[in-house]
């Protein structure tokens, strides 16, 4: 007892973000299974705005939702760690968005697109791209996370042309757009820099 109400000990910390896009993948999926929200669901023949950002928040059943939000709950506690809540939500967003349009680019016809996994599938990718430094803890996890984030996107580049009802082409869109935020973030962070220093 006394140990837990030592005034020293650390402050918990919540993951608000990461437990806020959980918390809307679970409303949207019991909705989408009592009031069909196909209509929210991104369709490539004739997509609207707004399905590219509703999409990522429907999954076809309960596998396919246990399976990104225990992705999600994983990797995105491990952004959210880094660059707050903004930057999870924001990072969730941009990489679900890019898997998005790549899908669509590369998959036109009548199919529809729903689920999480490109957004994830940036979470992955922007975890890792975060903890690059030359701390030999951040080296470490980068090795440890490195190297199951290439497999995940190597065996999905493996399997771009398999027909089971995986959206392939949206897990690498989503990890490729995680590079892109990362690399256009510290670039645009780099160059405030130096704009900083003249």
């Amino acid at each position: 007892m006394l140990e837990l109400n030592r005034p020293d000990r650390k402050q918990e910390r919540f993951y608000n973000g990461v437990f806020a896009l959980i918390l809307i993948n679970l409303i949207l999926f019991m909705l989408d299974q009592v009031l069909p929200l196909q209509f929210l669901y991104l369709n490539h023949a004739r997509p609207v705005w707004y399905q590219f950002f509703t999409s990522m928040f429907l999954h076809a059943n309960w596998a396919h939702l246990s399976g990104n939000l225990f992705f999600l709950y994983i990797f995105g506690k491990l952004v959210e760690e880094e660059e707050g809540i903004l930057g999870v939500v924001a990072s969730y967003l941009v990489t679900g968005l890019g898997a998005n349009l790549l899908s669509v680019l590369l998959q036109p016809g009548a199919t529809l697109s729903l689920g999480a996994s490109g957004a994830v599938f940036g979470l992955f990718v922007v975890s890792v791209l975060l903890k690059l430094s030359w701390s030999w803890r951040k080296i470490l996890e980068v090795l440890i996370l490195g190297q199951f984030v290439i497999q995940q996107v190597v065996t999905e580049l493996q399997q771009v042309g398999l027909q089971d009802g995986v959206n392939r082409i949206a897990h690498i869109g989503g990890a490729l757009a995680g590079v892109a935020l990362i690399m256009g973030l510290r670039r645009l962070t780099h160059d405030k820099r130096i704009d900083s220093q003249l």
